[in-house]
């Protein structure tokens, strides 16, 4: 690896790195689209298609891997850039304005319709409750936040965030402490086994959990208010990698530079953490007797998905970083969307799920279906009734105009 790592122009830079975090949102859309086709063993949604895909199954279990990863790594780097932009108070209004506020009035309005869908479920052959989901009201600290969740742990990091700040100026009040840190992330970086030493901590974290399997991934926190240990620490460890890579932000140039390097390899573990994770299903339903021990193969994939979890998510950026620089109109009007849309896409993908489940197509006419009428609705409901109102500006801020070649045209974003 390079000793010295150019800087990228700053519009260049931004302009890649919100069509990452814009791109990490609307690939839920699909993961979750795509969860009523996942085959036997692997089956954990409510609503099951007659048409289940062992390929939509590869797909759903790949982005997996990465996507909230690679978002809240995102979220970390523009959480320090927005709090230098408008200082500590500035940043706290900001952050309950646009992240706590969207969690307390949106939950409500989506979380409703879906209980709607979970009801008109039950009706079809396999359909009920939602795996996890109690009777109301709930009993605390156990709490429905569904796909909202990334939001209560937005909040939960940029509160630990702070705190940390506050405590790392009070003892390191010449600097030494935060220089020498930098070094050694910046050490860490432009290592070729940086993937596989960020990996560490969630590796143990994966391996010490006996009902752990790869279609789990990181377990998430959708149905607690108590954050769960590996939700902090695979999702807390991105978020703090991309706060020290705001610190250094020309070391973004490695990502870029390693680009194919860490496609190719995440490809590869990919596809061996998916044969691992299916292994132990099987092996788990007594349907195959594997060579190995159960506890083995367990331990063999959550090597594998560690590994591919930060190599996927440095061959995101560095993809993003090589070939969505610059200003790009669709790309900007994706990044304002995608936010709503994420934020309301459940129940409506939920309905079309289960509206097309038991009809007899083939799977690929089901699932673009499906994905065929959502996108345009929400994206019609965020043009229509979003994008130019206070909601509108609520979620994304003020939007930037393009500005010539050369100039940051990036507004604050709201995931940041």
């Amino acid at each position: 690896m390079p000793g010295a790592i150019p800087p990228a122009p700053a519009s260049e830079r931004l302009h890649a790195l919100d069509a990452v975090r814009a791109y990490a949102l609307l690939l839920g859309i699909v993961l979750h689209a795509a969860m009523s086709f996942l085959p036997t063993p692997v089956r954990f949604w409510f609503i099951e298609d007659s048409h289940p895909s062992q390929l939509l199954g590869l797909l759903t279990f790949a982005i997996h891997v990465f996507r909230m990863t690679t978002f809240f790594l995102m979220a970390g780097l523009f959480a320090r850039m927005s709090l230098h932009r408008r200082g500590a108070p500035g940043f706290v209004g900001d952050r309950l304005l646009r992240i706590a506020l969207p969690l307390l009035i949106g939950w409500p309005l989506v979380f409703a319709p879906m209980v709607v869908v979970v009801m008109w479920a039950s009706q079809f052959p396999h359909g009920g409750p939602v795996p996890g989901m109690t009777g109301w009201p709930p009993a605390l600290p156990r709490f429905p936040l569904a796909h909202l969740w990334f939001l209560y742990m937005l909040i939960e990091l940029y509160a630990a965030a702070l705190l940390l700040r506050w405590v790392v100026t009070a003892i390191d009040g010449d600097g030494r402490l935060r220089a020498a840190a930098d070094r050694l992330f910046a050490a860490v970086m432009r290592s070729r086994l940086a993937p596989a030493i960020l990996a560490l901590p969630i590796l143990i974290a994966l391996s010490l959990d006996p009902h752990w399997v790869g279609f789990i991934g990181v377990r998430t926190p959708d149905q607690s208010l108590v954050t769960n240990l590996q939700a902090w620490i695979g999702f807390g460890a991105a978020f703090a990698v991309g706060w020290l890579l705001h610190r250094q932000i020309a070391l973004l140039r490695v990502l870029e530079q390693c680009w194919l390097l860490n496609t190719g390899v995440a490809i590869g573990l990919i596809i061996v953490s998916f044969a691992l994770a299916l292994t132990v299903s099987l092996v788990s339903a007594r349907v195959w007797a594997a060579p190995f021990d159960l506890a083995t193969i367990r331990l063999l994939g959550a090597v594998s998905y560690a590994f591919a979890i930060w190599t996927a998510t440095f061959a995101a950026v560095g993809l993003a970083l090589r070939f969505m620089a610059g200003f790009s109109r669709t790309r900007r009007y994706l990044a304002d969307a995608s936010y709503w849309v994420y934020l309301i896409h459940m129940p409506v993908v939920m309905a079309l799920q289960l509206a097309v489940s038991q009809l007899d197509w083939p799977w690929p006419a089901k699932f673009a279906t499906i994905l065929a009428v959502a996108l345009p609705v929400m994206l019609a409901s965020y043009h229509w009734l979003v994008r130019g109102t206070i909601i509108g500006r609520l979620l994304n801020g003020r939007r930037a105009e393009r500005k010539p070649p050369g100039i940051a045209v990036l507004g604050p974003s709201a995931l940041t």
